[in-house]
């Protein structure tokens, strides 16, 4: 019926006796009538709903990053209408390089609070609601080695040149030290804790909380060495191109996700997954919340920044 009417709306635009210049007056508010009623007729166009990336660091494995993940933003996406789509690299310092190529939309990180990267235009506005986090030095609990100034030479792993609790934080406390180890990147912390237990390398950096996760999922018990100040979880962030209705929208569905029954019980078994509390969840945040980081680059050294 939609077309017969548009064919009949189609010869009406014909120039008659009345509408004989095409140039005319008439014709032009005829042929405006005309697009009116054919528009109406073909109906409204919908809007394809757009699809955000969503990255967050490898803290583990991509099995498991993505064990831990997919649940959480598949209900986060449910509950907002917003889209998001998982999207890890290889390693973590794949991940952030997807994240500078300005590929993401979203992120949990703690990647991004150096100097010339807040430029960048990201905003904090959640984190996981965990307790604060210590970078660490470990070995295995039967090490020879039982003081930091015994790794001096030795090949200590880290998850990959990015990472700033497990990685840049340990680091600069060796370099402050004058204890000089050669780092190992295994591109995520299941890997630099493989190494470990391997006997590949000496020591390990991390952090208190991937350590706890490690050695309760995995049954190894660790020592640590030597722990830095505390700093908070890591951060969700959206980038500036993202419009701030859609920034609210996942914002409120990450921070309500534990006060849902059904979002506690996707967080208690992604949880479980990685050896995280059955409780952590996320709440608000702000960049004043993530001044430790600030500090700690005002004080390290160029190299690692």
């Amino acid at each position: 019926m939609k077309q017969s009417m548009l064919r009949k709306l189609k010869c009406l635009a014909r120039p008659t006796s009345l509408f004989r210049s095409a140039g005319s007056p008439n014709y032009a508010f005829l042929l405006a009538v005309i697009f009116v009623f054919a528009s109406l007729l073909q109906g409204p166009v919908s809007a394809q709903p757009v699809t955000y990336n969503f990255s967050p660091v490898n803290q583990y494995d991509i099995n498991l990053t993505a064990a831990y993940w997919n649940p959480i933003i598949t209900y986060v996406s449910e509950k907002s209408g917003v889209q998001l789509n998982l999207k890890i690299g290889r390693t973590s310092a794949d991940t952030t390089s997807y994240v500078l190529a300005k590929e993401v939309e979203f992120v949990f990180s703690n990647h991004l609070f150096s100097p010339a990267r807040e430029q960048l235009g990201w905003k904090v506005f959640g984190r996981r609601n965990t307790p604060a986090l210590q970078g660490q030095l470990v070995v295995p609990a039967d090490s020879a080695i039982t003081d930091v100034s015994q790794l001096q030479g030795q090949s200590v792993a880290f998850a990959g040149p990015e990472a700033l609790i497990v990685y840049k934080v340990p680091y600069a406390y060796l370099l402050s030290r004058k204890i000089d180890v050669k780092p190992v990147f295994a591109g995520n912390q299941s890997a630099a804790f493989a190494q470990l237990m391997a006997g590949r390398v000496a020591a390990a950096g991390g952090n208190s909380q991937l350590v706890a996760g490690y050695t309760a999922r995995e049954g190894k018990k660790l020592r640590v060495l030597w722990s830095s100040e505390p700093y908070l979880d890591l951060a969700l962030m959206a980038s500036s191109k993202v419009p701030e209705s859609d920034v609210r929208k996942v914002a409120a569905a990450f921070i309500g996700m534990d006060k849902d029954p059904a979002g506690r019980e996707i967080l208690a078994r992604a949880s479980q997954v990685v050896g995280l509390p059955a409780d952590a969840g996320f709440v608000a945040a702000s960049a004043a919340d993530y001044a430790a980081y600030r500090r700690f680059y005002q004080n390290a050294p160029a190299s690692l920044h």
